[in-house]
């Protein structure tokens, strides 16, 4: 999978899990500058329109070893300087142990793979699924009503 397929996969998910609950996913949207005073380009912004709630997601897939392991400390840190949630969202099996400790660690990175026939929320979308309903209010949807304690 390239990084652009990766891209649009996340970005296919959330538009089929949370579209109908007022969320609107754009791809390739330029925001602002990087911490290097770069224009920024954020792979997937998704907004509320009703509240004009938003979070910025960088997508990164990485299927064999590689440089990118090199690229995920300035992309945190990246993320962290948004003046609106930012996140980093990756999958694949080719990351150093070393940058995948760091992800697995991070606020601002959540591991999400998709079944790209289905498209439905489970295990391997569960870190990202909940910091869209932290973010937008949408808890309702990933925790389950049998979960709710009921007195006796």
């Amino acid at each position: 999978m390239t990084g652009n397929q990766y891209r649009d996969l996340i970005a296919r998910y959330i538009d089929h899990v949370y579209g109908a609950h007022g969320l609107v996913v754009y791809t390739e949207v330029a925001l602002g500058k990087t911490i290097i005073g770069k224009d920024r380009m954020i792979d997937v912004f998704v907004v509320r329109e009703a509240d004009q709630r938003a979070i910025a997601i960088e997508c990164k897939y990485q299927g064999a070893q590689g440089t990118v392991d090199e690229k995920i400390p300035y992309a945190l840190q990246d993320l962290e300087a948004l003046w609106i949630p930012g996140l980093l969202v990756y999958a694949g099996g080719g990351w150093s142990r070393g940058v995948l400790h760091t992800l697995e660690g991070s606020r601002r990175a959540a591991y999400c793979l998709p079944d790209p026939a289905e498209l439905t929320a489970r295990r391997d979308t569960r870190e990202l699924d909940h910091i869209l309903a932290a973010t937008f209010g949408l808890w309702h949807l990933v925790i389950p009503a049998s979960r709710r304690f009921r007195r006796r």
